[in-house]
């Protein structure tokens, strides 16, 4: 009676997902959960940003208050604002922004959990092997930029008309120092790309270090293009740092063939469409000793057809 009352658990919504066994519909109503979840932390995070966007712009704007003779005698740091929205709208936008990074967690896992059963094991494995070291440079193209601000504003308004003691507008300003942010830290994501073409077999870590040289042509010429300032000190650090990231994933890539190449020395010689070699010097194989007659089995008795196979 008391094991009739153990409520027996199917397998799970991964599971199924996995092996094929969930329908179309459940699918959907699957995707529109994760969705569902995914928003409610996305305005949770929205939320907590919308209370600390105060202090969030004090932190763009430092930059800028760092430059010489722009504060006031008062210690403020005044900013032109052009509509009398601009303000409440660039709270919005950073409340938007710093909800996002907040709730990455949630809605990353959302993502994740509805995507991971159509993949094989090992492929999951390299999943959270690249989610783990995505974040981390991705912050740390956020910090390169956030001190590339600093030197980009000096050198932009020193070289104008205007000089430093000019005001900056403030919608743009934080489109500027966003944009920057948002660019460097999606092109450290980079060297992460070429692991990933390594790691699945499309390209091998000697063929990445052949192409040193066009790499590092590319990486300056798409500073030169994506960096949004026309001074050469965000350019050439968005650069170095490729190249260094670049050099880096290319070692770790020579590690993992190496890795792959163990236990496969017997094959190194051979095509994947070639056939094995046929031996032609194998030992010939010995004639066996004769066997003696055996005695012949005596036929067994009759048996009286009044008795069946039964009784």
């Amino acid at each position: 009676m008391a094991f009739s009352l153990i409520r027996r658990r199917g397998p799970s919504n991964f599971e199924r997902a996995a092996d094929g066994s969930m329908t179309l519909i459940e699918h959907i109503r699957e995707l529109r959960t994760r969705l569902f979840r995914a928003s409610l932390g996305i305005l949770v995070g929205v939320i907590v940003g919308y209370i600390v966007s105060q202090a969030v712009f004090d932190l763009l704007q430092q930059p800028y208050c760092d430059l010489p003779n722009i504060r006031t005698p008062d210690g403020r740091c005044p900013m032109t604002q052009l509509g009398p929205a601009d303000g409440f709208l660039i709270r919005l936008k950073i409340a938007l922004w710093v909800g996002l990074i907040l709730s990455a967690p949630v809605w990353l896992y959302q993502l994740w959990a509805f995507i991971a059963p159509g993949l094989h094991r090992n492929e999951r494995r390299y999943a959270y092997l690249f989610a783990g070291i995505a974040a981390p440079l991705f912050a740390a193209g956020s910090v390169l930029a956030y001190f590339v601000v600093s030197k980009g504003l000096e050198f932009l308004l020193s070289s104008g008309v205007t000089g430093l003691e000019s005001q900056l507008e403030v919608t743009r300003y934080v489109s500027f120092v966003t944009n920057l942010i948002l660019i460097f830290g999606v092109a450290f994501e980079f060297p992460l790309l070429i692991l990933m073409l390594n790691f699945v077999g499309v390209t091998s870590g000697k063929r990445l270090l052949g192409w040193w040289r066009v790499a590092i042509f590319v990486f300056f010429a798409f500073s030169a293009v994506v960096t949004p300032t026309p001074d050469p000190f965000g350019m050439t650090a968005l650069a170095i740092c490729l190249s260094a990231m670049y050099f880096v994933a290319v070692g770790v890539a020579l590690l993992n063939d190496r890795r792959r190449r163990r236990g496969q020395e017997s094959y190194a010689g051979l095509d994947d469409d070639e056939a094995s070699p046929l031996e032609h010097d194998a030992e010939p194989v010995e004639a066996g000793e004769r066997l003696e007659a055996v005695t012949p089995v005596a036929a067994p008795l009759p048996i009286e057809r009044r008795y069946d196979e039964t009784t």
